[in-house]
Parts: structure tokens; C-alpha cells; sequence
């Protein structure tokens, strides 16, 4: 189905009503899935005619704008995006370097009342104002820098998401060989003398494994990445082979993203469901192995004392953000292509479900198999591998190694669905980045925005294909991508429902959506969200120890190049308030900056006919009062008493 591009007429009463969201009645009351309470229907809201003047029609170009083809496909989208490489190859490594179980738990509390609340956040502001994660912030001009820095965030992040779909097609490539390369030891490897064969037909039940490796180990880090333990005389050249793999995987996302929402769209179909009919088959596999127990008890039994460490707790909400893609931008930018009215609440519950269940699936999977190198090894399974980024490469080929039958087969499935899952985050990180230029430069043709993208990340991405390369990627993921998604997160939060308001806010979802929120979404967002989250990024900062792999200290130009990203991201945010604050009118400082925390004209719904109906909603008491858009808005939807207001 192709893209749409509508343009909204003159409805009355009964067509505005047959634009609620599934699950609406008509008696003018719904029902919040346990958490809300009754609310007027839409159709008691608004007047019963909608009369457009020739003013609101030249308002943002409302007809012009890209939608889904339907609303399966936003939904499968953000599931391509959002259960991706964050939950296969993140998860397993950020939970078996954090202890198990001593991270599991903190995981589920921090997506319970960080994630969930922040994705259906994100949604709701893109879908109500149609714009990408820069001019969403017309509600807040002073903030726009977030946008920017975000943006930011999110382009170091894919330089080496495409990495890793670059490493997913070298494997797929040598997964055609009769002889999975990983499988058995080479004798032309360095590392033969110390490696053991990772392949089904081994037994090391009268070997002493002890200073050993596995052949998927040494393959890995000696053969595909030719790592490097110290990189204080340099990072090395990039690989050949991998550096055409990421040609390649660049070519792949770029020629998605095209055409727009009207390809990546259809596209999503597959990367969100093929790639749970793989993990379950590696799944029942792994827990079939000898020592699989071990690994899995050690994934979900907590270590009660870990959970009283903060950076345990700092992890577990950068993995959050990772998994779910919030606070990077593409939510804001996907639900921007949504109509009005979509049912985003639901997409949100079902996403953020989806979310937990696919982690959960990766970390039994990989701690499986970790078990059972314990058990072949004769090591614990805290010691059985390196703690690094690539993890996942070294546990999943372990065990396609352990099939009898066809493991070649499994293989070419498997980093089939390594690269779908890839493809999926991808397409949707650099989709953000493509969305803010082309809504910045509308006049730019899309595929040469696109393309000039793809080129810079094909060359910027050169550098993790060294053997240096896992140890950049490590440091640009932590600096370059937890630390200033954490920052981003906490401005936005609080640009949203402490400055524009957050009973404006609720009101405006109200208006959209027609649902009654509960106290659930509004204490999350308004006081836990930026509470806990400045609390933890402030303990963790002042405890803050160099970056390390094991007992190797990354140097200090390394981590400084970290810190630069970190800066650069986080220089957006007082560079553009002072450009904003500059370009308003006004003969003092502080007026302008007054009238920047004020929402511009171009804020509200994109389509003129539900700019028209907003309007007629607002309060003119949070549009005129400063003061009460920052306070009163927020106290009395918990003391209504108190405050003498509905």
C-alpha cells in the first residue's frame, strides 16, 4: 500500500467519532486497561462542526506530510526498532558484565517505571505535533538543542550498530563453507596450540581446559576482528573484508530508506517477525546442552548485595534506553508519520511488552550456552568468556556449532536474523537522523540526503573494523551513547512536564486520544523519571572510574575522544537556547527568554481541522499565565481539593 498523503476535511460529529481509536465507545466513557477512570468522549470536547479558515490551511502543510500505509506497519516498525540488536547482542553482554541476575531485576524496575512511561511519551509528542525529535520542540523553543544532541547520540550509536551488521554478513557469508570455520581449530591459527574445538563431535570430559579457548572464541577475536588487548600504540588499519561488509550493510540501509516510510514500512513485516522463529530455535537448542542450568540459574538468581551498587542500577537504565531506542529519537520521528488519532497507547503497551519478553528470550538463550562452555571448560560462568562487545558472536556461533545435523543450515538462518534485527535498528536510528535534515532543508532531495549520510557513516564507521576497534566501540556506546541519553532523557522530561506543563500535556493526549491517564503515567513522568535518573547519573558520575576491559585501562586519549562526543552532544543544549533566546523579539533578555519557553505558533496539531478543535480546548489560563504552566499544572491533578480545580 503507498504512502498517503491526506488532507483532512470538515467533519462533523459522527466522522470525527468514527476516527477514535479501536477499543473507544460511543457512551462517552473508556477504560484505561486498569489504570484510568471515566472521560467525556471526543465528541463532548469539541464543537459538532469544524469550519477551516484559509489561515489554518496554510498552517504547516498538513497535506504534505508522509503517513504509514496502515497502522500495522508503524507498529511493526517500532517493533523492528525497539526489539533489535539492543536485546540479542546488548543485553546478554550488559547483564553478564553487571552479574546475571544482580542486573535482571533493576532491568524490570527500571523499564517498568522508566521505559514504558518514557516510549509512550515519546509517541504521544510525535504524534500530536507530526514532527521529527528537532521541531517537536516548538513546544519548548529553548530546548531544541535536544533534539540536536539526541540526534547527535543516535549517529554515534549507528556508526556501529552498522559495524555489527557488517560482522553478521562476514558470518553469513562463511556460513556456506562445508566446515563452519568457528567450529573446529585451524592449525594456520595463531592461537592453535591453546584453542579446542567448539563442534558437536568434541568431548572434553578427560581434558584439562584450563588456559584454553574455544575455536568460536578465537575465531572471532583473532580471525574476523584480529583484536587487539591494548591499543595504547594505536587502533590498527581496518580489515579489508569487514570494511566491504560494511559497504555493503550501508547499501542495505540506505536503499530502505529511499523511498521513506513507504519502503521501511513493508520492510518491518520481516525484520519484527523472523527473527523470533531463529531465537526460539537457538533457544530450545541451548537449553538442551549439558551445564545449560548453570548459565540459566546464574542469568535469574540475584545477588541481593549487587542490587545496593548504583552503577549496577546507571546500567540497567542505559540498556533500557538501548533496547527501547527512547530518548534517541526515532519513536518521536515514527510516530510522527502516524494519524491523529491512532491508538498510540496500545502500540506502546504491546511494544514495550515485546521489549522485556525478546530480552528475556536473548539473556536465557546466551546464559544457556554459557553454561555449557562452563560445563565443557571446567571454568565458572563468570569466567568462561571475555567481557566485551562481542559476546554475542562468540556464544551464538558456540552453540549453531553444537548441532548435529545441517549446522550450516542454522548458521545462514541465524545471521539472517542478526542482520534483520540490525537492518531493523538501523534503518530506524539513521531514518531519525534523515528525518531532522530533511525537516530542516525541506526543500533537499530526500535520496541525496541519504545518500550523503550513508557515506559518512560508511567512512566514520572504518574505525571499528581495526583491531582496535571493539575497545572504540565500547567507549563511544558508554560516552557517545549512555551518558548523553541519559542527560537528554532528564531535559526533556522536564522541558515537557515542567515547563510546558504536565496537566497540558495530559490534556493534549486527552484531546488526541480521547483516554483518561492515570496517576501511573503522570508520577512517572513528572517525579520519578528525572528524580531517579539524576540521582543515579550523579552517584555514578562521582564514582566514576576509568573505562576498562577486564584489567586493561583504556588510555586516556581513548577516553578522552569519549568525552569529546559526550561534550559535543551535550554543547547543543546552551548553543541553541542562546540562539533561540536571540531570534525572539523583545527589548530585554528576560522576555525573550520568557516568550522561548513559550510554545511557538507552528505548535499543536499538523492538520488544520484538528488545530482548530484544539484550540477551541485550550485553557486560557496555561496560555497566558508563565507561572501556572510550570507549577499549578502539575499539583493539582493530584490535590484537585487543594487547588479548587477540576
Amino acid at each position: 500500500m503507498a504512502v498517503s498523503n491526506t488532507k483532512e476535511k470538515t467533519t462533523n460529529r459522527e466522522s470525527h467519532a468514527s476516527q477514535q481509536p479501536v477499543g473507544f465507545s460511543n457512551s462517552g466513557f473508556v477504560q484505561d486497561n486498569g489504570f484510568s477512570s471515566s472521560v467525556p468522549a471526543l465528541d463532548r470536547m469539541v464543537p459538532s462542526v469544524v469550519q477551516v479558515s484559509p489561515m489554518a490551511m496554510d498552517d504547516g502543510q498538513a497535506a504534505e506530510r508522509q503517513t504509514w500505509g496502515n497502522p500495522v506497519e508503524f507498529l511493526m516498525s517500532c517493533i523492528a526498532m525497539s526489539v533489535g540488536l539492543g536485546n540479542i547482542w546488548r543485553f546478554p553482554y550488559i547483564a553478564y558484565k553487571n552479574g546475571g541476575g544482580a542486573f535482571l531485576i533493576p532491568y524490570l524496575i527500571v523499564l517498568l517505571v522508566i521505559g514504558k512511561p518514557l516510549y509512550f511519551l515519546e509517541m504521544a509528542v510525535g504524534q500530536f505535533s507530526s514532527y521529527g525529535s528537532v521541531k517537536v520542540w516548538e513546544m519548548v523553543p529553548i530546548l531544541k538543542g535536544v533534539g540536536y544532541g539526541q540526534a547527535l547520540a543516535t549517529w554515534f550509536v549507528v556508526t556501529f550498530y552498522c559495524v555489527l551488521i557488517a560482522i553478521s554478513l562476514f558470518y553469513f557469508f562463511a556460513s556456506f563453507q562445508t566446515i563452519l570455520p568457528w567450529t573446529v581449530c585451524d592449525v594456520n591459527w595463531a592461537s592453535f596450540s591453546t584453542c579446542y574445538n567448539s563442534n558437536a563431535n568434541s568431548s572434553l570430559t578427560d581434558f584439562n581446559t584450563t588456559g584454553f579457548k574455544s575455536s568460536s572464541d578465537i575465531y572471532f577475536n583473532d580471525e574476523v576482528m584480529k583484536k587487539i588487548n591494548s591499543i595504547d600504540d594505536g587502533i590498527g588499519s581496518p580489515d579489508w573484508k569487514l570494511s566491504l561488509c560494511l559497504l555493503l550493510a550501508w547499501i542495505i540501509v540506505c536503499a530502505i530508506l529511499m523511498k521513506g516510510v513507504e519502503s521501511s514500512g513493508k520492510v518491518a513485516y520481516f525484520t519484527a517477525l523472523f527473527p523470533y522463529v531463529v531465537l526460539i530455535t537457538l533457544l530450545i537448542r541451548g537449553v538442551t546442552l549439558e551445564g545449560a542450568s548453570d548459565g540459566i540459574l546464574y542469568f535469574i538468581k540475584p545477588d541481593w548485595p549487587k542490587l545496593l551498587d548504583v552503577n549496577t542500577w546507571y546500567a540497567a537504565v542505559g540498556q533500557c534506553f538501548f533496547s527501547l531506542s527512547v530518548g534517541f529519537g526515532p519513536i518521536i520521528m515514527f510516530s510522527s508519520y502516524n494519524s491523529f488519532r491512532q491508538n498510540i497507547y496500545r502500540d506502546a503497551m504491546i511494544i514495550s511488552f515485546m521489549d522485556t519478553a525478546t530480552s528475556f528470550l536473548g539473556g536465557v538463550t546466551i546464559f544457556a550456552i554459557l553454561g555449557n562452555l562452563a560445563h565443557e571448560s571446567g571454568k565458572n560462568v563468570t569466567e568462561v568468556v571475555t567481557v566485551s562487545t562481542g559476546l554475542a558472536f562468540v556464544s551464538y556461533p558456540d552453540a549453531i556449532a553444537k548441532f548435529q545435523y545441517v549446522p550450516q543450515l542454522f548458521s545462514v538462518l541465524f545471521f539472517v536474523m542478526l542482520l534483520t534485527l540490525g537492518v531493523g535498528s538501523a534503518v530506524s536510528l539513521t531514518g531519525c537522523v534523515v528525518t531532522i535534515i530533511c525537516d530542516d532543508f525541506p526543500h533537499w532531495k530526500r535520496w541525496i540526503v541519504v545518500t550523503v549520510v550513508g557515506v559518512i557513516g560508511f567512512f566514520s564507521g572504518l574505525v571499528y573494523v581495526t583491531p582496535g576497534g571493539l575497545i572504540i566501540m565500547d567507549i563511544v556506546g558508554t560516552l557517545g551513547g549512555d551518558f548523553i541519553i541519559y542527560l537528554m532523557v532528564v531535559v526533556q522530561t522536564v522541558g515537557i512536564c515542567w515547563i510546558y506543563g504536565l496537566d497540558r500535556f495530559i490534556r493534549d493526549i486527552e484531546f488526541m486520544l480521547g483516554i483518561k491517564l492515570s496517576a501511573y503515567w503522570k508520577l512517572t513522568w513528572a517525579y520519578i523519571i528525572p528524580l531517579v535518573l539524576i540521582f543515579i547519573f550523579c552517584y555514578a558520575m562521582a564514582t566514576y572510574t576509568p573505562l576498562r576491559e577486564g584489567d586493561y585501562v583504556y588510555p586516556s586519549a581513548a577516553t578522552g575522544f569519549g568525552w569529546f562526543l559526550a561534550a559535543l552532544a551535550l554543547l547543543q543544549l546552551p548553543l541553541w537556547a542562546v540562539y533561540v533566546v536571540y531570534k525572539q523579539e523583545g527589548f530585554s533578555v528576560i522576555e525573550r527568554i520568557k516568550k522561548s519557553l513559550k510554545p511557538t505558533k507552528d505548535w499543536g496539531p499538523r492538520n488544520p481541522a484538528h488545530r482548530l478543535e484544539w484550540h477551541k480546548t485550550q485553557n486560557p489560563h496555561y496560555v497566558e499565565s508563565y507561572a501556572s504552566r510550570i507549577w499549578v499544572p502539575i499539583l493539582p491533578r493530584f490535590f484537585p481539593r487543594l487547588f479548587n480545580q477540576d
